[in-house]
């Protein structure tokens, strides 16, 4: 008689933790290794044995490698440019904060959705700046002339700025600052879970760390090159362990098949990873998909088989604040999404805060 071997139990293979962004090819203003953080990145550069250049201005690369437009898009998404913000008048950044504050542009993210698509043009590639010190004092004359009044600074309106702090150190330097700013505060948000950098840091309560969030089928589809949904989690929780204000964008919300039992997953799911203690002091920000025409046909042209929807004629027209027309979801959809969300963030996080829904 044969016996049967008894079958082992498969074991879930565990992906492996996102990496950190390396470019693939780094250019440097002259003036940038003046500067001690220009010289610290051309040290990493050859450390890393990473191809490098030098460039007249960080705002005109030309020549970047690949036969056709696609081709240099992507490569211009591996491409890091070092140099200096020579403009240090601050662009307003409503709702999320009173003024963007500027230490790098681009990212190396594929977020389908994303309005970086068209407000850098033709100039995809990865700018940091290395003169941080003019930007911060640049941000400390905001706070003096709005005293008595808190002055916020949104980090990320232009990029992702936690993905590149292992090359530039930027966020660690503008979060000691604002730290010893009674009237200033610093808020920034990330699809990356690279937060050990500023664990330790100083920061008094006056930085808010965000992470965007989403269903699983806006992650899977629309979001390549960020991490996990978990990584993301897992780094929030260090995060609110370490002190820090602690946030969640849920952005883009997009309306397809499934999307409430999308939308409730994510928050039970959020609930149960996060450290007991989080819920006071909680925040969270919705904003709902739009584009543009403009931002349509760049998409399509870039992400051919992109799966987002962008029909016209399902739309709600809306007038831009760029002067541009977007479009947003009609309002029954509108409404629909922001009370099925919002319910079940108050139903998970009864302390939580919603600071706004566009």
């Amino acid at each position: 008689m044969t016996i049967a071997a008894p079958e082992r139990p498969r074991v879930k293979k565990q992906p492996k933790p996102t990496a950190l962004f390396i470019p693939e090819l780094v250019y440097f203003e002259p003036d940038a290794l003046n500067y001690p953080k220009g010289q610290r990145i051309m040290e990493w550069v050859k450390q890393e044995n990473i191809p490098y250049r030098m460039t007249t201005s960080h705002n005109r690369i030309t020549g970047l490698p690949g036969e056709t437009e696609l081709e240099q898009y992507k490569i211009a998404k591996r491409t890091l440019v070092v140099g200096l913000r020579k403009t240090l008048t601050f662009d307003q950044s409503k709702p999320s904060a009173d003024y963007a504050i500027p230490i790098a542009t681009g990212c190396m993210g594929h977020c389908h959705y994303c309005y970086l698509q068209t407000t850098l043009g033709a100039k995809p590639y990865i700018r940091v700046y290395v003169n941080t010190g003019d930007v911060m004092a640049a941000a400390k004359k905001y706070i003096e002339e709005r005293s008595p009044e808190i002055t916020t600074f949104e980090a990320a309106c232009t990029s992702d700025p936690l993905g590149l702090e292992h090359i530039t150190g930027s966020l660690a330097e503008l979060i000691t600052f604002m730290a010893d700013e009674p009237l200033g505060r610093l808020r920034f948000v990330t699809k990356y879970q690279h937060v050990e950098p500023l664990l330790e840091l100083k920061h008094n309560g006056h930085t808010r760390i965000r992470f965007s969030i989403n269903a699983d089928y806006v992650i899977k589809n629309f979001e390549p090159a960020t991490s996990r949904f978990e990584e993301r989690i897992e780094a929030a929780g260090k995060v609110a362990r370490a002190g820090y204000p602690l946030g969640f964008i849920i952005a883009p919300i997009i309306w397809h098949d499934g999307w409430e039992e999308g939308y409730a997953e994510l928050l039970e799911r959020l609930k149960a990873a996060l450290p007991p203690t989080t819920g006071a002091g909680l925040t969270f920000e919705m904003i709902q998909h739009r584009f543009t025409k403009t931002a349509k046909a760049v998409i399509e042209k870039r992400y051919p088989k992109t799966k987002l929807e962008m029909d016209i004629e399902k739309r709600k027209k809306k007038w831009g604040r760029w002067g541009q027309n977007k479009y947003v979801y009609p309002d029954e959809q509108q409404t629909a999404l922001r009370e099925f969300i919002t319910e079940r963030i108050f139903e998970h996080f009864p302390e939580a805060g919603i600071d706004y829904f566009t």
